[in-house]
This record gives C-alpha cells, structure tokens and sequence, in this order.
C-alpha cells in the first residue's frame, strides 16, 4: 500500500506562483517514477511532469519553462514550482507514483490550483 498526499494548491493570481509537495509513504521501494497530473472537469487527466529517481524529467509543452519537478529520495517527495501561472492552468493536481517493477500506478487524493484575479 502506496499513500500519497499533496499539498500546497490553493488560489493565486495570474502570474503567480505555487510551490505542490507530495509526500509518499506505505510500502515504498527503490525502483519508482513521481510526477504530477493535472484534470478539468470534462477533460482527461494530463500529465504535467514526471521525473525519474536518477532527475530525468518531462514536462506537458503548455507548461515548459514555468514549471519545475523535482524530487526528494530520502524523504520520497516530489514537488512542483509553478511560475506565471495561467488561468488555463485552473485544475485539480494529482500526485502519481509508478511502481516499474510491476507497472502499478497509485494517485494521491488531488489539490485544488485556481488561477484568478
């Protein structure tokens, strides 16, 4: 069992920025990928970044530039600064972990970004 729990959302104005944290805990082991997803209502879940243990990391074209994953291993965290942040960038932001030794994915519960004025 995987828990994973974010925090840090909340609102902000356009331009803004927002640090997310995601702390895992449970039955956590070495081989393992961390990232953030983020969804709208009505629309899939997207990735936003992912980065590996060894700090190779992607992020979705809509947010290159502004944002940065990084990660803790001793404290298996993750985190995500967002800079100039956007009100297309308004979303739910789920924190995922991927086992690579059996592929499984496990999600945190979601923190609420608003980008508003």
């Amino acid at each position: 069992q995987v828990q994973l729990v974010e925090s840090g959302g909340g609102l902000v104005q356009p331009g803004g920025s927002l640090r997310l944290s995601c702390a895992a805990s449970g039955s956590i082991f070495s081989f393992y990928t961390m990232g953030w997803y983020r969804q709208v209502p009505g629309k899939e879940r997207e990735l936003v970044a992912r980065i590996t243990r060894s700090g190779s990391s992607n992020y979705a074209d809509s947010v290159k530039g502004r944002f940065t994953i990084s990660r803790d291993n001793a404290k298996n965290t993750v985190y995500l600064q967002m800079n100039s942040l956007k009100p297309e960038d308004t979303a739910v932001y789920y924190c995922n972990l991927v086992r690579l030794t059996t592929g499984t994915n496990y999600w945190g519960q979601g923190t609420q970004v608003t980008v508003s004025s």
